[in-house]
């Protein structure tokens, strides 16, 4: 093919890229922060928003208003990731950062189903629309962003952060949740305490909505904009972008990423939020000691994340996506088993440690090997889109078949379904195409005076 004189985006120095990195993953931080603050103290607020009845049926119903969340991903996942594919990923990132903050203040201060009925639960559906607006398009202009500032050669490692941050906000959420179990009672736990966290989320959202206005934009995003300009000037012919082009163009990369999210998203949302109510309304161990348990397993998870990121740079993407996926086939069906007939928290540490080990494989790829696939024009789109879609229709609902499955008195066959899941991605896998010294985060640039280069066929 014909090759532009221009030469690649250049990567800022490693100090600049690190501080990229970091400002991004703050405001990522906060943002799953506040969205994991909801499914942590559901077990205290759910009798606040809705009637009495036995604690399976509340924690069903907070799980579900969790999957209403998770519904509107799709729509963030379109609407700010060509919004960030338009306008910069630094724009997009923090205006989904406010939405985030809007959304844990009203959790914060809205009253109970003992004061407005049903307008209390009406209320906790709205937040989680704005929260899942903004986390759903969080991901792809996160991703899309670590990607395009990582340098070549490193972008597994970097990349990887973009969980890091995640789970470094479940722990913030489950560290608030450890304090405030240690300082108040039970009553007052359930009575306003659980309204602590949401407070500390929005009042960190506006700090860092101020923050993120500071950020750098990325090369590639620059050298587009500069390349759209030229498009209109008519110095260059114009491309097919949005919708059309990320549909038209790359179907192939869409189900990978379809298939890729499946698995993963199923067995993230297992292992790190579900299990908590698991190990609780299954296992019968006590809330602060599955606290406790969760909130060591997960950092020792947070800490895999950069080291197994930079094994993909090293070793490639596939060999690491397919270890999370053989693995996780093969031992969910028994951890889970052993899981909920243990009284143990250390035996329950070691269990939840193995399949977070395993989890591993996948989060600290699921940002770079989806970028990988797609062009600057479509990346925030292209990852976004889908990965939000797979997050509404199974991540949102794996909660609630959990719940409802071991309400039914067939809590065995949901470790078969996030088996099956599991099974879909290391198909999905085979999709996979190793990152190429050409590939679209390493291609350069079209000339802005010059008609683009003829497209190669897109990395899968």
């Amino acid at each position: 093919m014909p090759q532009s004189s221009t030469p690649p985006p250049s990567a800022p120095g490693r100090s600049g890229v690190t501080a990229n990195v970091v400002r991004g993953c703050l405001g990522n931080l906060v943002e799953w922060y506040d969205w994991f603050a909801y499914a942590t103290f559901s077990i205290y607020f759910a009798s606040v928003f809705f009637p009495e009845g036995n604690q399976t049926a509340q924690l069903l119903s907070t799980a579900v208003v969790f999957a209403v969340g998770f519904f509107m991903r799709p729509l963030g996942g379109w609407l700010l990731g060509a919004y960030a594919d338009r306008f910069g990923r630094r724009r997009a990132l923090t205006l989904s950062v406010t939405l985030m903050s809007a959304g844990s203040l009203t959790i914060a201060f809205a009253p109970g189903h003992d004061v407005i009925g049903l307008w209390a639960p009406a209320l906790l559906v709205l937040a989680r629309l704005a929260q899942g607006l903004s986390v759903g398009g969080e991901f792809g202009s996160s991703a899309s962003y670590l990607s395009e500032v990582a340098p070549a050669g490193r972008r597994g490692f970097y990349s990887s952060f973009q969980y890091v941050s995640i789970v470094l906000g479940q722990l913030a959420a489950l560290l608030v949740a450890i304090v405030l179990q240690n300082l108040l009672t039970e009553d007052q736990l359930h009575g306003w305490g659980w309204r602590v966290p949401f407070v500390i989320g929005a009042i960190a959202g506006l700090v860092v909505m101020y923050l993120r206005r500071s950020m750098e934009e990325s090369t590639h995003f620059e050298q587009e904009r500069a390349r759209t300009a030229a498009e209109r000037a008519g110095a260059a012919p114009a491309e097919r972008k949005g919708l059309i082009a990320l549909f038209a163009e790359y179907p192939r990369q869409l189900l990978a990423v379809f298939g890729l999210a499946i698995g993963g998203t199923v067995a993230f949302y297992t292992y790190t939020t579900y299990l908590q109510k698991y190990l609780v309304n299954t296992a019968g161990i006590p809330k602060a000691t599955v606290t406790l348990i969760g909130f060591a397993a997960l950092f020792v998870y947070m800490l895999m994340q950069p080291a197994v990121g930079a094994l993909s740079d090293r070793v490639g993407r596939r060999p690491v996506m397919f270890a999370f996926s053989g693995g996780c086939m093969l031992l969910t069906v028994p951890l889970m088993t052993l899981l909920g007939r243990t009284s143990s928290p250390w035996i329950a540490f070691l269990l939840m440690t193995v399949a977070l080990t395993f989890v591993t494989g996948y989060s600290a790829l699921a940002a770079i090997i989806k970028a990988e696939m797609f062009p600057t024009k479509v990346r925030a789109l292209g990852v976004g889109l889908p990965h939000a879609l797979v997050t509404a229709t199974f991540g949102g609902l794996t909660e609630p078949v959990a719940l409802a499955l071991k309400d039914a008195g067939r809590e065995n066959l949901f470790f078969w379904y996030v088996t099956g899941c599991v099974g879909l991605t290391f198909l999905a896998t085979l999709l996979v195409k190793e990152p190429s010294r050409t590939s679209h985060l390493d291609a350069p640039a079209a000339p802005a005076a010059t008609p683009a280069p003829a497209k190669t066929a897109p990395l899968a």
